[in-house]
């Protein structure tokens, strides 16, 4: 995993202060990784169109087409001059080389934004937006420098942004590149170092981005074992009950040695799948619901599930239950929950009172995922959406991994049965929550029929062929 920072200006002004680099330095790095990432991946003499604006996020963009100068096919735009010393300075010496400086847009093999970075607090004027137009009409491959134009310094999206292929960040990742709303234009992030390597760049900091080499699958490796020896998860399967037996086959497939249905009415589970009236006296962990309704009486959850001991996760219909919530106050026991946004905003309303839209807990997901966590510090939070937020006691983990193919209902009962699964076999909640995350994701990635086409058992079957890597 790697560090996250809400902003690099600190971590720059220690390269200055203690180390005694200077921003001309930085420039010339922060340069020099895109014009690795171009020579790695288009060959000499390619056509690239870079368009620098008025500050030093323009001078990064000029220095790159003083660095490809030569090899490259270069074009430099500057549609609106330059006005920082550090602009200046860059401009004088690109002349001095004879780059090609041009006012005109041409269609190129690459296409750089260099015009705003990080920490554009204000919206974009329309000669910028018909600038980006005509950028992203283009056919070339798109790479923003440290944030795409019309990416603003929080990662709201403004009505108007490159469409970035990749995007190339300077010194370390930044909080803003990770808002769902953006993902799509920001495409592929790389972070490039600043003349300095990460590890004496970055800062402490409590937020993480999680990567695929941060999965730990279960392992089973002494053989001398029995199915007790790894957990027996528990599921209620309420009204809809397919999202209960989803989760249970989930469950079981991520190694959890017994799985039970908790039900209240007769079903026909899977002949694998154990089911009972009550929850089992050796059950390691629950998890409630998934298309619960309003199947159980509320002395039955009381005593099943409220006054229980065990791990627990809460998704779905159990986020609209007062009496399910009331678990939220228990501080000594494993407690997950998943909701995505609409259900989390219902939630927020139930503990608080405060009323938010789904569209504004999206807005606000880094914001509403800390304060929740300063009201419930030891519960694991997983706020579901295209980049995952999972927080546990002050340090967040995000999961940017997710695909189009998990946006089909079942998805979500899956994930609960993986977390369940890992609970019962003795993980964490914090890290049965990242696993699983991981998990999906993995598996979604890994799904080689159409986009659209992808089952939640698809997902199930590929999680068993997924290889131990520990």
């Amino acid at each position: 995993m790697q560090k996250l920072f809400r902003s690099c200006y600190e971590l720059d002004k220690k390269c200055y202060e203690k180390y005694g680099l200077t921003e001309d330095i930085l420039m010339e790095h922060a340069a020099r990784g895109m014009a690795e990432y171009i020579k790695n991946n288009f060959k000499k003499g390619s056509s690239v169109l870079i368009v620098s604006g008025v500050g030093n996020n323009g001078a990064d963009g000029t220095v790159l087409a003083r660095q490809l100068h030569g090899a490259y096919e270069v074009r430099l735009v500057l549609p609106f001059g330059v006005r920082s010393e550090m602009a200046k300075v860059q401009l004088q010496r690109a002349e001095a080389l004879g780059v090609n400086i041009v006012k005109e847009l041409y269609d190129s093999d690459v296409i750089v934004d260099a015009l705003f970075g990080a920490g554009l607090n204000r919206d974009i004027d329309k000669a910028t937006e018909y600038l980006l137009h005509q950028l992203n009409s283009f056919k070339g491959y798109k790479i923003a420098c440290d944030v795409p134009t019309g990416v603003g310094e929080n990662g709201k999206l403004m009505p108007m942004a490159f469409n970035a292929d990749v995007t190339v960040t300077m010194g370390a990742l930044k909080e803003g590149l990770y808002l769902d709303e953006s993902k799509d234009v920001i495409g592929k992030i790389i972070r490039t170092d600043l003349g300095v390597s990460s590890q004496m760049y970055e800062g402490e900091s409590k937020t993480f981005v999680l990567e695929p080499s941060d999965l730990r699958l279960p392992s089973r490796v002494a053989d001398a074992t029995h199915k007790g020896d790894f957990g027996h998860a528990a599921v209620f399967c309420g009204e809809k009950e397919g999202a209960g037996i989803i989760a249970a086959i989930s469950a079981s497939r991520f190694g959890a040695g017994l799985t039970t249905l908790v039900v209240h009415a007769k079903i026909t589970p899977p002949p694998y799948l154990m089911h009972a009236t009550v929850v089992p006296a050796n059950a390691s962990a629950i998890a409630i619901g998934m298309g619960l309704g309003g199947h159980f009486e509320s002395e039955f959850l009381q005593k099943y599930v409220v006054e229980s001991h065990l791990p627990v996760v809460l998704d779905a219909d159990a986020l609209y239950a007062p009496q399910l919530l009331g678990i939220l106050e228990q501080k000594n026991r494993e407690v997950v929950i998943t909701p995505h946004p609409k259900e989390f905003a219902a939630l927020w309303k139930r503990l608080t009172g405060e009323i938010f839209a789904a569209r504004e807990v999206q807005d606000k997901r880094f914001e509403m995922v800390r304060r929740f966590n300063d009201k419930y510090p030891h519960v694991t939070l997983l706020l579901k959406g295209a980049n995952t937020l999972i927080m546990q006691e002050e340090k967040l983990y995000i999961n940017p991994l997710g695909c189009s193919k998990l946006s089909k209902g079942g998805s979500g009962d899956v994930l609960s049965g993986l977390i369940v699964s890992l609970l019962a076999q003795g993980y964490s909640g914090i890290d049965a929550a990242i696993q699983a995350s991981l998990v999906l994701v993995t598996a979604a990635d890994q799904y080689k029929g159409s986009s659209y086409a992808m089952l939640p058992t698809d997902i199930i079957k590929q999680i068993a062929l997924l290889e131990v890597n520990n």
